[in-house]
């Protein structure tokens, strides 16, 4: 049981993330060294061998990421972190682990690029890699969060969502919250509510699923029961087929199983939104700089309210399409050139004006200017 004394503490958000991990039941973890997600590594590999847990640094991110899954397989929880051009190097077996349905948790901090960009800088740039970098149609659940609270909250609720759904979560940090401390309140494991996947087979099938149910029960490895896992397109023991509309019907089955359970996936949050002309969306780091400008604000006289999208894939679309429809301009803020923004105008077509600022010199968006990107809007809509 933890004590009050050691139940709150100072910490960086890369610290809090193995923290968190390790309250979920995270006892492997595989990575490689790379900016500005090394502290990750780097506490995995004091704190999993104090809980009886594997660390392994192995030689690059894309054995990295087949080591962790290689664990989970094995039934053990497991996670990888990384940045930008590691994140790249690990897609193809993401597309493994979501046609395969191993549950894995990779972060990425990320940080400026292309390429090896401004390595300490920050950054929200893969957010479109997380949704589509791995090829062909498959689920995707990414999560960023704005805080080290928040990030320690967090990767509990990723842990537990790619239990659930037998799927990859990507926990899509960046190097603001990656690097910033701040006190938190480390809630001890017997506080959780933890979930582990299923794995009672049903018909003796590893890949089968009952009426009306998308996600399979698989046993682990080890544990008596034997079945193949492929990165074909498979039958329900988990073999290879050629087979175009068992193809078809796997394919969809991975779909919905995100699809219709979205209601249990998504999560946001919304600040100031029912008497406001102007809302900002912002996500991860760049919520600190919104926070800020609303502090200052109130000194301008300028209102305006926040959607805070958490769950980044699936998009909260039908909350922001409903804002939409009562609120004059909208701002996305990020540290991009506007790729969330791309997801906002689609959502929210002719039903507001959408305004953008971003930035990718490697410098944060600072409190100022976003005031200064408001008092524009609100000129501009006079």
């Amino acid at each position: 049981m933890a004590t009050n004394r050691c139940r709150f503490k100072l910490l960086q958000g890369n610290e809090a993330c193995v923290e968190g991990a390790l309250a979920v039941g995270m006892r492997f973890y595989a990575g490689y060294p790379i900016t500005p997600s090394t502290e990750i590594a780097e506490r995995s590999s004091v704190r999993l061998p104090q809980l009886g847990g594997k660390f392994i640094q192995m030689e690059d991110e894309i054995s990295s990421i087949a080591a962790a899954l290689g664990a989970s397989v094995a039934g053990v929880k497991s996670m990888t972190a990384t940045s930008g051009p590691g994140f790249s190097l690990k897609q193809e077996n993401i597309g493994y682990a979501a046609i395969a349905e191993i549950p894995i948790v990779i972060v990425d901090v990320q940080r400026s690029g292309p390429s090896t960009g401004l390595p300490t800088s920050p950054s929200q740039g893969d957010v479109m890699q997380a949704k589509w970098g791995t090829h062909g149609d498959h689920p995707t659940i990414a999560i960023s969060p704005t805080s080290v609270q928040s990030t320690y909250n967090e990767i509990i609720r990723a842990f537990n969502l790619s239990e659930r759904f037998r799927t990859p979560v990507i926990f899509l940090m960046d190097e603001v919250v990656g690097h910033m401390r701040e006190g938190i309140e480390l809630i001890p494991t017997e506080e959780l509510e933890i979930i582990d996947r299923n794995e009672k087979m049903i018909n003796g099938l590893p890949y089968a699923v009952g009426e009306r149910e998308y996600i399979p029960h698989m046993p682990s490895f080890g544990t008596g029961s034997l079945y193949n896992i492929t990165g074909l397109f498979h039958d329900d023991e988990g073999f290879p087929t050629n087979d175009n509309k068992m193809a078809h019907d796997e394919g969809l089955r991975l779909m919905k199983k995100i699809e219709v359970y979205k209601d249990d996936i998504i999560k946001y949050e919304t600040i100031d939104t029912d008497d406001c002309d102007t809302l900002i969306v912002c996500y991860g780091g760049t919520m600190r700089a919104v926070l800020g400008a609303k502090e200052r604000a109130k000194e301008t006289g300028l209102k305006f309210g926040i959607f805070n999208p958490i769950t980044i894939w699936p998009f909260p679309e039908e909350k922001l399409a409903e804002l939409s429809k009562k609120i004059k301009n909208i701002l996305v803020v990020e540290h991009n050139y506007g790729q969330i923004l791309l997801t906002v105008q689609r959502i929210v077509k002719d039903n507001s004006n959408v305004h953008f600022l971003g930035k990718i010199d490697g410098t944060t968006i600072s409190p100022d200017e976003i005031i200064k990107k408001l008092q524009e809007v609100n000129s501009n809509a006079q």
